[in-house]
């Protein structure tokens, strides 16, 4: 199956509205990336550490209107009218081989 994906650039300390907002937008899962590829060893138990330039990126299915979903980020109060997104279509392969 087919997937779309939604890649926003937020701050550690916003990452986690920005991925409610893409959970609420129809998103079926939702990763946290390091923009610069800086690993976290060990957070401590029960803490989660997101690093200061985060990217927030949400799965959507294929079928998803895209447009809608941007017109839906965009009434959120930290990205507003114009926010910087990248809008993928991912492959449709064997994820379990990867």
């Amino acid at each position: 199956m087919p997937w779309i994906q939604l890649k926003l650039n937020t701050t550690g300390a916003n990452a986690e509205d920005l991925s409610d907002a893409l959970m609420e937008a129809g998103a079926v899962s939702i990763t946290f990336q390091d923009t610069h590829d800086t690993p976290v060893f060990e957070p401590l138990p029960g803490e989660t550490r997101l690093w200061g330039d985060t990217d927030v990126i949400g799965l959507f299915d294929a079928e998803t209107d895209m447009n809608d979903v941007v017109a839906i980020l965009e009434n959120h109060p930290l990205l507003g009218a114009g926010f910087a997104h990248k809008i993928e279509q991912l492959e449709d392969k064997d994820w379990e081989r990867e």
